[in-house]
Formats: C-alpha cells, sequence, structure tokens
C-alpha cells in the first residue's frame, strides 16, 4: 500500500481518520480465522483483516506517535505491511487473539527498526539524554510526548535481552510494544499476573542499565 492514505477507506469500510477503537469482532470468529490460517485456508487472511484492523491500526498509531518527528510512514501503510509480514511469514501458529496481536507487535517492530537503519539513524540515539527507570512504561514515552528511547538502540537491547532471557523479553514486547496490561500479557503469556509484574519489573531495570540511565 503507497504511505499516502488520500481519502481511501479501509478495510473495515471506515476512513482511516473514523477508527472507533477496539474491533468489535467476536473472540470466537478471530480465534477461529487464526486456526484456519494456521491450518492453510488461503481464504482466510482477507477474511481476518476486516475483524481485526481497527484494533491494529490503534497498535500502529501509538508505535508511529513514538517515531522520530519528520517519519512519513502511516498508520495503515505500517497495518498492511505488517499484516502481510504475518500472514506470509511461514509461522501463523497463533494460538489465540492475544499471541496474534504480540506477534503484530513484533511485526511493527521489526519494520520500524528496518526503516530506521535505512534513513541512517545513529546506533546509539543520535545525542539524547541518557533515559530514566520512570521513563522505560508502558506508555514508554516522556512528559513532552516523544519516546525517549531509539528505536534501534533498543532493538539492539532487546535481542541482548532475548538471548540472556527469552520470557522477559516476550514480556517487555507485550507490555511496550503492544501496550497489553499486566493482565493480558500474563493470559497471552501462559504467567500468573504476579510473575509478569516481577519480570516487567526486572526488565525495565535491566533496559535501565542497558541504554544508559541516568
Amino acid at each position: 500500500m503507497n504511505a499516502s492514505e488520500g481519502n481511501r477507506q479501509d478495510p473495515a469500510g471506515n476512513h482511516p481518520d473514523n477508527t472507533q477503537g477496539s474491533s468489535s469482532a467476536p473472540q470466537g470468529d478471530v480465534t477461529r480465522l487464526l486456526r484456519a490460517i494456521g491450518a492453510g485456508d488461503h481464504h482466510a487472511p482477507d477474511d481476518l483483516l476486516p475483524l481485526v484492523y481497527e484494533e491494529l491500526r490503534k497498535l500502529a498509531a501509538q508505535r508511529l506517535e513514538r517515531e522520530r518527528p519528520g517519519q512519513t510512514l502511516q498508520a495503515t501503510a505500517l497495518v498492511h505491511e505488517a499484516y502481510l509480514r504475518l500472514v506470509g511469514d511461514g509461522d501463523t501458529s497463533w494460538e489465540n487473539k492475544a499471541h496474534f496481536f504480540g506477534a503484530a507487535a513484533l511485526a511493527m517492530r521489526r519494520i520500524l527498526v528496518d526503516r530506521a537503519r535505512r534513513l541512517g539513524r545513529d546506533r546509539h540515539g543520535g545525542g539524547k539524554r541518557p533515559i530514566s527507570l520512570a521513563e522505560i512504561d508502558v506508555a514508554g514515552v516522556n512528559e513532552s510526548g516523544h519516546d525517549s528511547v531509539d528505536f534501534v538502540a533498543l532493538d539492539e537491547a532487546l535481542r541482548r535481552m532475548e538471548a540472556e532471557d527469552e520470557r522477559m523479553a516476550r514480556v517487555v514486547m507485550l507490555r511496550y510494544f503492544a501496550g497489553f496490561s499486566i493482565e493480558e500479557t500474563a493470559e497471552a503469556l501462559g504467567m500468573s499476573p504476579t510473575s509478569v509484574k516481577r519480570e516487567w519489573s526486572c526488565a525495565r531495570a535491566w533496559l535501565y542499565d542497558e541504554l544508559g540511565g541516568e
């Protein structure tokens, strides 16, 4: 899809600027279609997209709000690129809706990191000040509304985290990139809320050290 959205409607039949929050699609319909995709049904991806589009677009808009000024990627374009990666990646064995949206958040993360590298951004934050521990939160933004963490630097830190503690990295991916609550993260990962809180606390401290916290 072209990055310029113009007046085109989204797959759900809405104008891009009229998204009304989360999709009201029944959970059972989404789960059924996810299983169909995993089983190789080539029609299921086209049937699934209108049901999850609004939630994916909200997720994309949140990710793009953290980008530095000057980026031109539109939320609709990010949704479509991420969705194409998801359904064409070969690994489509999503267990449930939460698992699917976690995978979507990861796909968006990879797209934005790839764009950042192509645009030649500095690997270590372009001279940005060190971050404080309080700023590594689920919103991921500082008081001015701008992301205090460089996408490339964060991606490299998360890759190191994945090598050391994969479960902790998955908690970060769902909490920070997908915006999941503690309870949603626990459901998606098959953990207790208490364990998620503990992993999230450790992850924030770990990232604080890795990203030059002050």
